[in-house]
């Protein structure tokens, strides 16, 4: 099979995982080797809302000996099949790398003959960007239950995180759905990750203080860290009758007791004719943003889940946002002074975000903040109104403060725009890497005007729609006028003249480009 057909294979079966999380690891450049890493991205690039740039998100192979009910990839599924030797993924990667394509390397894979074998060449396959091709850049690499405590070690010393897959949230639904996995089996890579992370942090930080380290000269080859950016996790909503109320708690262990820097959740996709998975069509888009709504308030504004959600009420409000019921139902605690309300307090309020009560804290030092200063301060005014005073006037004057008035004003649908993932509800996945994007630049090409230096070129990730337009946690996005690698390889940027991009020739044609 050629190259180009494993890609777009494996490319589009790879589409499922959920991969849009900053890097959490800052990895400068180095001489005679590729890549570099910021914390707030994959690479040095960021979109203009401050999402990841693009990964190169691809199976290792999609043959499986597992047959999980709700997955494309199963072994009773009749699809095409294919799979990438070690040294043709890392020789595309990095030819994708060199024409500034992509930034990193998102890798899982099905699992072929055993977790082991599987591991084993994602292992050889990330050696080979690490050591031969000196590749410095962001790799998240998925680690396969079952694997040996050996494997995970060594794959851990070449990725920058890695996940393991939860899949569903209890053992009862993994029995029904997917019977070849156990909650043992899943939860030992991830207590085997969170203790490697915290021994190798420890390690390195007696070995900076220099209190137990007596060599004269430092060691001639450093080994690399162990998994520098943490591990996540994804979950699957909807393909069981789980609630929201079993979905936070497990979260919210996942957090306390694994360290898990992030946990995903897949609104379940119908991709197979399975007796056991839900009946219905419809994709719960609505109920996934709301999960991932309470999630941010758990991990950032101090929430605990019984405040958000509780087993009376075991499912989220689709009409108002998390947050915004709470303090619906929480009348006594509002409204609060925004120039004396401790920060705490300003974090309860809905339209107030962490940098805004942030800023908020900050400014009231050397004003009072009315109306014009919240809003330049970027607090959503509009909503924060009705629970807050300025200067001990209220602000949400002519609404009742009853918690029928309020809900009334704060509740809407879900905006899903009129493009993309959300508009017809729909779950296509990643765009495959041989369509075409309509953007202003090809427009000019196809008129005949002169081509200007590309402003931008952006790829979607799994969480866009069918047309590029990105929802809200998608890869994208790289400035490439002023990118050392633009001006080396422009060529390999310009449009083909059918309007789509060279990946063809990244294929054919990998001629050496200085980094």
């Amino acid at each position: 099979m050629e190259l180009i057909d494993k890609l777009e294979i494996l490319a589009d079966a790879a589409k499922y995982d959920v991969a849009c999380t900053s890097s959490g690891i800052d990895r400068s450049a180095q001489k005679g080797k590729l890549g570099n890493t910021m914390a707030a991205g994959c690479c040095h690039s960021f979109s203009a809302d401050g999402r990841c740039i693009t990964l190169l998100k691809v199976l290792m192979t999609n043959v499986c000996v597992y047959d999980c009910a709700y997955c494309v990839n199963r072994a009773s599924n009749e699809v095409p099949r294919a799979a990438f030797t070690p040294r043709e993924l890392a020789e595309l990667t990095i030819a994708f790398y060199r024409r500034n394509y992509i930034e990193g390397l998102f890798l899982s894979s099905g699992v072929v003959r055993d977790p082991d074998h599987t591991t084993e060449l994602m292992v050889r396959t990330l050696s080979l960007l690490r050591n031969e091709h000196g590749f410095r850049g962001y790799i998240h690499a998925k680690a396969v239950p079952g694997t040996s405590p050996e494997l995970i070690e060594a794959l851990g010393h070449l990725a920058d995180r890695m996940s393991v897959n939860m899949e569903l949230p209890s053992q009862r639904s993994l029995a029904l759905l997917a019977p070849e996995k156990d909650k043992q089996r899943i939860v030992a890579p991830m207590r085997q990750i969170r203790d490697g992370i915290d021994e190798d942090r420890d390690t390195r930080a007696i070995m900076r203080r220099g209190t137990t380290y007596l060599a004269q000269r430092r060691p001639a080859r450093k080994e690399r860290a162990f998994v520098p950016a943490g591990q996540s996790t994804q979950m699957i909503v909807g393909a069981t009758p789980e609630s929201d109320f079993q979905i936070l708690n497990l979260s919210a262990a996942l957090y306390r007791t694994l360290s898990l820097k992030r946990v995903f959740f897949s609104a379940y996709t119908p991709v197979n004719d399975d007796a056991r998975l839900p009946g219905a069509d419809a994709i719960q888009l609505n109920r996934e943003h709301r999960l991932y709504q309470a999630d941010w308030l758990l991990r950032f504004y101090r929430f605990d889940v019984a405040e958000i959600i509780d087993e009376e009420h075991p499912f989220l409000d689709l009409d108002l946002d998390p947050k915004a019921n709470w303090a619906v139902n929480h009348l006594d605690f509002f409204p609060v002074e925004v120039n004396t309300a401790p920060f705490e307090a300003l974090l309860r309020v809905p339209g107030i975000g962490v940098r805004g009560a942030r800023s908020i804290v900050r400014a009231r030092r050397a004003t009072c903040l009315r109306e014009t200063e919240l809003r330049k301060l970027g607090v959503a005014y509009k909503r924060a109104r009705f629970f807050i005073t300025c200067a001990g006037t209220y602000a949400g004057a002519g609404v009742d403060f009853t918690p029928e008035a309020l809900r009334a004003q704060l509740a809407a649908p879900i905006e899903g725009g009129r493009r993309g993932r959300r508009s017809d509800k729909a779950c296509p996945g990643q765009l495959s890497l041989f369509e075409s994007v309509e953007t202003p630049e090809k427009a000019r090409v196809g008129a005949g005007r002169p081509r200007t230096a590309l402003a931008g070129h952006a790829e979607p990730s799994a969480r866009s729609g069918p047309d590029g337009n990105a929802s809200a946690r998608t890869v994208e996005t790289k400035g490439t006028a002023s990118h050392p690698r633009a001006r080396a390889d422009e060529g390999a940027l310009a449009p083909e003249a059918d309007g789509t991009f060279g990946w063809q020739r990244a294929l054919e044609a990998p001629e050496k480009v200085p980094a």
